[in-house]
């Protein structure tokens, strides 16, 4: 290595070499490794690179792979280990396939997805691990681990985590803002979003398309505490096309080139834009750079983290330690059996009244549009080979078997849609095999219409003619569901869904003489009736009635209500799968969803003997089910999040502040349909002799707890054994439980075993929004240990010696964004490149500011108006040894604001009766980034009160409020 310049020496620190290498290259060769895309750099010896392969449960859209569980089925394992392992083998995945067609596979693999599942109306719920924060980092973290796969100096891939930050909807993912207050954004997004950046399993970070308080999340601020997270360097991505979409679809900058500035001054290191042409992008940057809107040194900041990644993957080293992983790792035998054991892990019994596990039923009827099929997701590679629950159970017993779907014909006055293989749909006049439909309902009012002639859905080309011969539905623009609208004289309308609006010639089905064309006038649309020619649920229930047992397999399809784009209206089950359920309900029916989310199936809890939830389960699914039902294995499964009664328990889908709004398991105060952490075992547990190692901690401190866990029944299971804490008090709102740590434990029938937990008393720590930083409450900390977050028996109290918060320091400026309580009002941007504002937006909108000392009293031990939270939902007097004198008193406020005119009044006590304290009428500005400062008299007030803001009119947006003896001393 003598010969060797520094970057090509592997015993050099990394930093070094990248060092070197950045020294050497031209300011044209730097801006060509900005881009998805690099530009190679021969001279040196540089290749092309591409970021950015998917590969969120196995090796995506590359042909066939290993298809391992959906990751919400991931997450109900609830075995980082399991899931570690499923890492490691799609990264040799990605390896096979890199060597095959470096060009097109990279090694840098955007996964894992480490949003929260805070709604489960969330189209893309599927891709998430839980709805516990927590739970997701620990089970990112593995992922990512797995896929790393750090020998200690190459990485076999580098993950990076998405999508940051606050992303959770899909209607108007890129218009909708995510408001998400200091509290919300540090102790649920951001620590679902920390552990796997700062243990250094994944290296970097892909941004998301909503904007966040307002800025589009590809320019946000924010991105600079995801490098708070650890000392090493950290790669951001921009989502495809998101970069553009701040100019075209946001309309948040006039022009690419002060968005494209933006997002490097952000903080974004590479753009994912324009597929593999680069030419635009790195034609703007050069601009920005001869412009002086970026500076070399700017531009050598993004290149050395792009270079970072590469020399992780052992690109400029003299040996590849993973050569020898070759085409034979894509599903292999290996990898089958992994897949196998994730699905079986993955299953969660929900209810059993005792018809579970089987015993040998001769005659199984297996039933329902998921009974014979396994269907692919967006994020999915192509299925090698699918075992479903019909494949699996016909090995065990006698399965009868049909889908439960309606069968009809769709007639126009005397002729009928009939599909003509090769040459597309006409109408004819006989109605023979050929013009009838198979109708999966999939709720959400969309259909697919399956042609019986061809098995595929009908459809329609690229160039607008409806067909039915090409294999359906398209994953991310489907053009195969149909909606049905219902005409005054009795026919039905078929209008064709495209949920990104981009029909090619049109969306309802009308005619020209006897062939169906697409238009977009609804008036023209063809009215057709419904001829039934079989029913689906008589059908299934014939078959259910002369069976031992009855498998309905119900769920939803991955590209149809609820996936990326389209988020769910409601929780239910598509209405013609309710009603096929119904119809084969009996003391022997197990209902079985596989499904991308909860459904609320109310009707089934209450009336069914058995209920068994997983996600959709790979190409070993069947084998998996099959291996549960019979009780070869012992359900494992747990619920990574709670499933709802009904739709109106939730708030809107785009509500992020969960703790104002009551919502996930740590503070939705209802009784769900089945809580998180739920699952039921073939056998009993019992819980007992919680016990923590202190009965007083400090920050700094490790608290451990152990507890016994006895398997009281017949035979072997798997427990998982899951604590929660509560904090007793506080000065604000704290969740009603929170999950602290988990151990899946298998144990013999009649075993007893001691299991363990460990809580940093630095992660009891929440955001404060007086001091402006994490801290550690004083306070009692109960912990509980059970099998779910509403099934907790054991519970024991730790004292926290922590810090006890005084009141809010009038002396220096409140920001609006630090509020406790608020109604009517947005998070929305102090200026387009940092800071946040609160935003009026109806009129009689308020925040408050708690705990404001205002002097001039004498405060005792429960001074002011200073009641405290307890466990989110009591409240008592603030205790404490924090008497003292205040400061003097205040005589003016000054409010620094812009936007629309309006008045701001200032209570005490309540938001519209409290005590007024000062009217601040604030004028119109050019507009909202351009602010003034405002200054009133304050009224008489002194002592520790609760401060409250009211804003009379909308569109004002306030920055700050200051107090002062004078209007001098009340600038912020």
């Amino acid at each position: 290595m003598s010969d060797a310049p520094p970057y090509r020496d592997p015993s050099l620190p990394r930093a070094a070499r990248v060092a070197d290498l950045l020294s050497r290259l031209t300011i044209e060769e730097k801006i060509g490794l900005l881009h998805q895309y690099h530009r190679p750099v021969e001279r040196l010896g540089m290749g092309a690179f591409k970021t950015g392969t998917e590969a969120l449960h196995g090796v995506a859209w590359l042909g066939e792979a290993t298809v391992f569980p959906q990751v919400v089925a991931l997450g109900a394992t609830w075995n980082p280990e399991l899931v570690e392992q499923i890492g490691a083998a799609v990264a040799d995945e990605v390896l096979a396939k890199h060597r095959a067609d470096p060009a097109k596979v990279g090694r840098n693999v955007w996964a894992p997805t480490v949003n929260p599942l805070r709604d489960p109306r969330w189209g893309r719920n599927e891709e998430g691990y839980s709805e516990d924060a927590w739970a997701t980092g620990v089970m990112g973290r593995a992922y990512a681990r797995g896929l790393k796969g750090d020998n200690g100096s190459v990485w076999k891939t580098a993950p990076c985590v998405k999508h940051f930050v606050g992303y959770g909807h899909e209607r108007d993912r890129g218009l909708a803002s995510s408001d998400i207050p200091p509290r919300a954004l540090r102790e649920y997004e951001f620590a679902a979003q920390r552990m796997p950046i700062a243990t250094g399993d994944a290296i970097g970070s892909m941004l998301s398309y909503n904007p966040v308080n307002g800025r589009p999340a590809h320019v946000t601020p924010l991105a600079d505490e995801i490098r708070t997270w650890t000392d090493d360097e950290v790669f951001i991505v921009s989502d495809a096309y998101g970069p553009k979409m701040t100019v075209t679809f946001q309309g948040y900058f006039d022009d690419l080139l002060t968005a494209y500035v933006a997002c490097v001054k952000a903080g974004m290191d590479s753009f994912t834009q324009d597929d593999d042409d680069p030419e635009e992008v790195l034609g703007i940057l050069r601009t920005a750079l001869d412009q002086g809107l970026l500076t070399e040194a700017e531009i050598d900041t993004a290149v050395r983290r792009n270079l970072h990644v590469r020399f992780g993957l052992g690109e400029f080293d003299p040996e590849d330690p993973y050569a020898h992983i070759g085409a034979e790792a894509v599903n292999s035998p290996e990898h089958r059996a992994l897949a196998r054991e994730a699905a079986t892990q993955s299953i969660t019994l929900l209810k059993n009244d005792g018809i579970l596990p089987f015993k040998a039923p001769r005659k199984i009827a297996v039933i329902g549009p998921l009974a014979d099929t396994q269907l692919k997701d967006w994020y999915s590679g192509t299925l090698p080979y699918a075992v479903t629950a019909r494949d699996a159970l016909s090995e065990r017993a006698e399965v009868v078997h049909c889908e439960g779907v309606d069968r009809i014909r769709l007639r126009y006055k005397d002729r009928y849609l009939t599909v003509e293989p090769g040459s597309g749909v006409a109408l004819t006049a006989a109605p023979g095999p050929a013009a009838e439909f198979d109708l999966h309902d999939w709720g959400g009012g969309q259909h697919f219409l399956y042609s019986t002639a061809t098995g595929e859905p009908l459809n329609s080309t690229e160039e607008g003619v409806l067909t039915a011969d090409h294999l359906g539905p398209r994953m991310f623009d489907p053009t195969d569901m149909f909606l049905f609208a219902e005409r005054e004289d009795g026919t039905v309308a078929l209008h064709q869904l495209h949920p990104n609006d981009r029909a090619p010639g049109g969306k309802w089905i009308a005619l020209d003489g006897d062939r169906p064309v697409l238009t977009t006038d609804a008036a023209a649309a063809a009215g057709f009736h419904f001829d039934l020619v079989i029913d689906g649920a008589e059908q299934a229930a014939a078959l259910a009635a002369d069976a031992d047992a009855v498998i309905a397999v119900l769920g939803n399809h991955p590209a149809v209500n609820g996936r990326e784009n389209e988020d769910r209206a409601g929780l239910e089950l598509a209405p013609a799968q309710d009603r096929l359920l119904r119809a084969v309900a009996g003391p022997n029916t197990v209902l079985v969803l596989s499904s991308s989310y909860p459904f609320a199936v109310n009707w089934a809890a209450a009336h069914l003997p058995a209920i068994v939830w997983s996600g959709h389960g790979g190409q070993e699914w069947g084998n998996a089910l099959a291996d549960v039902l019979y009780g070869d294995r012992d359900p494992e499964g747990r619920l990574p999040q709670t499933w709802y009664t009904d739709a109106a328990e939730l708030p809107a889908v785009t509500a992020y502040d969960i703790i104002a709004a009551d919502s996930t398991y740590l503070y939705y105060p209802g009784e769900p349909l089945f809580p998180f952490g739920h699952g039921r075992s073939y056998t009993a547990f019992t819980h007992a002799n919680l016990k923590a190692d202190k009965a007083n901690a400090a920050p700094g401190d490790r608290i451990r707890l152990t507890a016994e866990v006895t398997n009281t029944g017949d035979r072997d299971g798997v427990e998982v054994v899951q604590l929660y804490s509560r904090q007793l008090e506080s000065r604000v709102k704290q969740p009603l439980r929170r999950l602290r740590g988990f151990v899946k434990t298998r144990l013999d029938a009649g075993e007893t075993r001691t299991v363990a937990f460990t809580v940093p008393v630095d992660e009891l720590a929440h955001w404060d929004n007086v001091t402006g930083r994490m801290i550690v409450e004083a306070a009692d900390h109960r912990f509980m240990v059970g099998r779910s977050a509403a099934d907790l028996p054991l519970a024991t109290t730790v004292r926290i010696d922590g810090t006890t918060v005084g009141p809010r320091d009038l002396s220096r400026p409140l920001s609006a964004v630090a509020n406790d309580a608020y109604s009517g009002v947005l998070w929305r941007d102090e200026s387009p490149a940092t800071g946040d504002v609160i935003a009026a937006d109806e009129p009689g909108a308020w925040i408050l500011l708690g705990d404001c000392d205002f002097g001039g009293a004498e405060r005792g031990k429960s001074g002011g108006a200073e009641q405290r939270h307890s466990g989110g939902a009591e409240r008592g007097k603030r205790g404490g040894a924090e008497q003292r004198h205040s400061e003097p008193g205040y005589a003016t406020v000054s409010a620094r604001v812009a936007g629309a005119a309006s008045r701001l009044t200032l209570r005490t006590g309540d938001p519209r009766d409290g005590d007024v304290i000062a009217e601040i009428d604030t004028p119109a500005t050019g507009g909202v980034y351009d602010y003034t400062e405002v200054t009133a008299a304050l009224g008489p007030v002194q002592g520790v009160q609760q401060l409250y803001v009211h804003f009379e009119h909308p569109g004002v947006r306030l920055a700050s409020l200051a107090f002062g003896p004078d209007g001098t001393d009340a600038r912020p």
